[in-house]
């Protein structure tokens, strides 16, 4: 397993064009699987230094992929058999794949977006789903949001298995999913550009006056964006 974890590290910083510099393995009492902590370190010019604090009133978000790709595929790995019994092995298995297939990596949209145009602001939105992702991003800018539920992507699987558990998208685990904050005069040539290269993407919102809070409207009703203190796949996982 050790051997197999870090032939997969090695494989993604080739592709990713990463040196890895050192590290070492443990073994802890008390610990049944194995647990990976990474740290890493780039350079990049300044004038393509993104940080989420340069985000302002007015700008729009662009999410990409959809969201709780990686907590669904996390789902479809520890819940396999069970979810097998029930949508089928193929079923199971497109899921499982979600680590692929959308993907959990967002290096390619990010590299995209920041070739496009003056991105005010990027945020990969991880555990805590979308709307923790959207507290951090709105802290760091100082700034409120409103975002439109109907503008969320959302992949059928996705949907068919947070109904099963019971679970808020909103608040699972969004590894895959990208936030892309920009001037409205650079969103349709972000948005032009992800889709020329096959990734899925949607405006979902807006930054707001901090004063107006964070809001989201569904079903033409506004209310506030749900916190979730814990990721919701731990109520299953």
């Amino acid at each position: 397993m050790v051997k197999e974890i870090f032939r997969d590290i090695e494989n993604a910083a080739d592709e990713l064009g990463i040196d890895i510099c050192g590290g070492h393995t443990e073994i802890t009492k008390g610990l049944d699987r194995p647990i990976v902590s990474g740290h890493m370190l780039g350079e990049v010019d300044k004038d393509k230094l993104v940080t989420n604090s340069h985000a302002t009133v007015g700008d729009e978000i662009i999410l990409t992929k959809g969201i709780a790709i990686e907590g669904m595929a996390l789902l479809a790995r520890e819940r396999e058999k069970e979810l097998s019994g029930k949508y089928g092995k193929m079923f199971v298995e497109r899921v499982q794949a979600f680590l692929h297939d959308p993907g959990i990596s967002v290096v390619a949209e990010a590299h995209l977006a920041n070739q496009t145009a003056n991105i005010h602001a990027m945020h990969d939105p991880t555990e805590g789903g979308l709307a923790t992702g959207l507290y951090e991003l709105t802290r760091a800018s100082n700034t409120g949001v409103v975002i439109y539920e109907d503008k969320i992507h959302l992949l059928d699987e996705t949907r068919i298995l947070c109904s099963e558990y019971k679970l808020d998208p909103l608040g699972v685990i969004a590894s895959g999913a990208l936030l892309i904050v920009v001037d409205p005069g650079d969103r349709d040539a972000v948005l032009s550009k992800l889709v020329q290269n096959d990734i899925t993407c949607s405006v979902i919102g807006k930054l707001t006056d901090k004063e107006d809070g964070l809001k989201i409207i569904a079903d033409g009703e506004e209310r506030e964006l749900p916190f979730f203190e814990v990721d919701e796949i731990a109520r299953v996982i």
